[in-house]
């Protein structure tokens, strides 16, 4: 009942320190190590733990929902992926996209903590993957996936008011898209993928639904190109932050040989 009530806890949304109070109990930490609680957690649903955010306004322009029906948001649909995995015995999922061959990004949080991650693409079986950068401040995350035959997406720096489709895997349903809108590119002093405060980072403003799920997912223009990586809701009401194209670059550059993901977040 403990080891239930533990995992339940853990994902009652907005209890940051009741999180963090689980996550350090002595006494959970080794009812998971005797009884691996994945498979329970794949019965009560995972959960993306993604923050709200306070940055630059969202575009006041409505979404435009004829974005979904581009050819080239169409194209995008299978290079975007489902990441799931287990920290601290509480079982999280995201969404990812293909930057490379074998090469998904993904948020940071999405992944932080993790030994057992995996990827599953719209079309093939799920793949083990492993971290190869890690950037908690800015929270991006770059998984090398063997065996991911998915093609890959293009960047391109985010353009105010431009429309965009958001794709991903919101809460823990299938793949989905939703239309979106890019907004302003600014530095701000915000919090990184653990919600700690205060880091000076640059972010990209999005409209329209953000939800659950879809942390690390691409915000995806007509043309099929990547503006901006997923990572956060917004604190007052609709909408939400992405990661610009540029720090996403910088995180592709630096991978190497598998890194560690720090701490569950």
């Amino acid at each position: 009942m403990i080891w239930v009530l533990g995992a339940m806890a853990l994902q009652l949304p907005g209890q940051a320190q009741l999180r963090r109070a689980v996550q350090r109990s002595a006494v959970l930490s080794r009812l998971n190590s005797i009884v691996p609680p994945r498979k329970l957690l794949n019965a009560l649903g995972r959960i993306d733990p993604f923050p709200s955010f306070s940055g630059p306004p969202i575009p006041t322009e409505p979404p435009d929902a004829r974005v979904l029906r581009r050819p080239g948001v169409r194209a995008a649909a299978p290079s975007v992926v489902r990441v799931l995995g287990t920290a601290c015995g509480l079982g999280v999922e995201g969404s990812g996209w293909v930057a490379r061959p074998g090469l998904v990004v993904t948020a940071a949080h999405v992944v932080a903590g993790e030994s057992d991650t995996t990827v599953t693409p719209l079309f093939g079986p799920m793949l083990r993957a492993q971290a190869v950068a890690f950037d908690s401040r800015n929270d991006v995350a770059v998984l090398r996936v063997p065996g991911l035959t998915a093609g890959a997406l293009r960047l391109t720096d985010p353009r105010p008011g431009a429309t965009v489709a958001i794709v991903g895997y919101p809460e823990n349903g299938p793949l989905d898209a939703v239309p979106g809108r890019i907004g302003a590119t600014a530095t701000v002093l915000g919090q990184d993928a653990y919600g700690r405060r205060p880091v000076i980072r640059t972010v990209t403003s999005l409209s329209g639904a953000v939800r659950h799920g879809d942390s690390g997912g691409p915000a995806v223009d007509a043309a099929g190109t990547v503006q901006a990586t997923v990572f956060a809701a917004r604190t007052n009401g609709g909408g939400g932050y992405g990661v610009p194209a540029r720090i996403v670059r910088r995180a592709l550059a630096t991978t190497r040989s598998p890194v560690s993901t720090g701490p569950c977040a």
